[in-house]
């Protein structure tokens, strides 16, 4: 093990704290971190010690009793699972909280509104902080005022560790891994695939869409305060799309993917060009839509949705009836597990580079790449493993995170990890589907 954050932090209680336990995407976390636990989490070759946090111990027992029932156990995990009170408006609670393990991960959102208070207790007591936020706004804000201090503290804050964004930010990195000479670009295509039961998605997630939505403007602000170098463009220049259009690939229509993958990527790619030197990727998200019926739906949902985001009054009729504008696919209830079992996800990534010898500032790209990240049901079987996986690369793969600590986007603080493989093993699979032909 390497003597880096670990040795500060090795005195203490528990590995892992969850916090927001009892929450909706709380309580598949719990589950995923028993699971790990129970067989991978053996650290260290010592066992996996965590602790579950938030408001209620009536609720923080049965989320506990829900684990070890799904995980075919008689009692909760044990008795060892260390059980914290903890308010997202008690500072000092949480200060005790982060005091107590070397990583939170955090499932209290929206994070516009109740992250920050975590991260802050986590930078200033010496603990690393793991969320699943795919909120620009919230994970750009955290690295304007945490970054340095979370590097003097020598702890990492790592945002979108869910769904947003691993597969996208991880499998950027894999295909330029993958790929003999200098990638250069990539258009990565999400496809979302249903059973019988159709999709489902808990409101959390709407309600991020529509505040984040709202604030745009301030997101701009934030930037320009930032003060961003920019990312030299190197080889062919990646052609933007439209907002709509037909893919002869998929034989689909394909939209813009309005999540925070493009900004997450595009942070790690600066990162590691600016700190690394390495070849930064140009990088463009979109969604398959299915055929017309889909398309015509969406953009009658989608032009309400924006007409209504602009006004208070508009925020508080889209919040309280999740269902009605979404056309049923975001409930407050969340999906049944029979929706999702019956969902799976697929990323396509396209890339283009140069063979190796080639000099990526002449000449038209020569070489293609196709890869592809599969997995479970996104929103609350994926982003727990890929929430968990990060948490076990910070403390298992220590000597392959960055020098310093800091605010970080995963593919700037695993690119050199395990964590590709972690996730393999968890079902979330990275494969390449052709090869470059020159």
């Amino acid at each position: 093990m390497a003597a880096s954050s670990g040795t500060k932090t090795a005195g203490r209680l528990y590995d892992i704290v969850v916090f927001g336990a009892s929450g909706f995407t709380g309580q598949f976390v719990v589950e995923e971190v028993a699971r790990a636990a129970a067989g991978e989490g053996q650290l260290f070759g010592g066992r996996l010690r965590w602790a579950v946090a938030g408001r209620s111990r009536e609720k923080l027992r049965a989320v506990l009793e829900r684990a070890a029932e799904r995980l075919g156990r008689k009692a909760a995990p044990g008795e060892e699972v260390g059980v914290l009170l903890c308010d997202v408006g008690d500072a000092g609670s949480l200060a005790t909280m982060a005091r107590q393990t070397r990583v939170v991960l955090n499932c209290v959102g929206p994070y516009r509104f109740f992250g920050e208070p975590v991260v802050k207790a986590c930078v200033e007591n010496g603990a690393s902080c793991i969320d699943i936020s795919g909120e620009p706004q919230f994970l750009e804000g955290m690295y304007l005022k945490y970054n340095e201090k979370a590097a003097e503290k020598g702890v990492y804050v790592v945002g979108s560790c869910g769904f947003d964004s691993i597969p996208a930010d991880m499998g950027v990195l894999y295909t330029r891994d993958k790929l003999k000479g200098t990638l250069t670009a990539v258009e990565s295509f999400l496809s979302v695939k249903s059973g019988p039961e159709g999709l489902g998605v808990h409101d959390g997630t709407w309600k991020s869409a529509v505040y984040g939505l709202a604030d745009e403007d301030n997101l701009k602000k934030l930037r320009k305060q930032i003060g961003y170098a920019p990312v030299p463009v190197v080889g062919a220049k990646l052609k933007k799309r439209g907002f709509l259009f037909y893919s002869p690939e998929f034989k689909e229509y394909c939209i813009t993917f309005m999540g925070s993958d493009g900004s997450v990527v595009k942070r790690t790619q600066r990162y590691l060009h600016s700190e690394l030197q390495q070849t930064p990727v140009q990088y463009g998200a979109y969604v398959t839509l299915g055929g017309l019926g889909s398309v015509i739906k969406l953009m009658f949902v989608g032009m309400l949705f924006l007409l209504l985001v602009k006004f208070n009054f508009g925020r508080k009729l889209l919040t309280k009836y999740p269902k009605f504008f979404s056309a049923g696919y975001f409930t407050k209830e969340g999906p049944t597990q029979k929706q999702m079992d019956g969902t799976s996800f697929t990323m396509t990534f396209f890339g283009e580079g140069y063979s190796e010898g080639q000099d990526p500032q002449t000449g038209k790209p020569n070489v293609k790449i196709c890869t592809e990240v599969k997995g479970p049901e996104p929103g609350y079987i994926a982003t727990p493993i890929a929430m968990v996986q990060a948490a076990l690369s910070l403390l298992e793969d220590e000597a392959s995170l960055p020098k310093k600590g800091g605010v970080y986007s995963p593919g700037a603080a695993f690119s050199k990890t395990k964590l590709i493989d972690r996730l393999n093993k968890r079902g979330v699979e990275f494969s390449v589907i052709s090869k470059p032909e020159v």
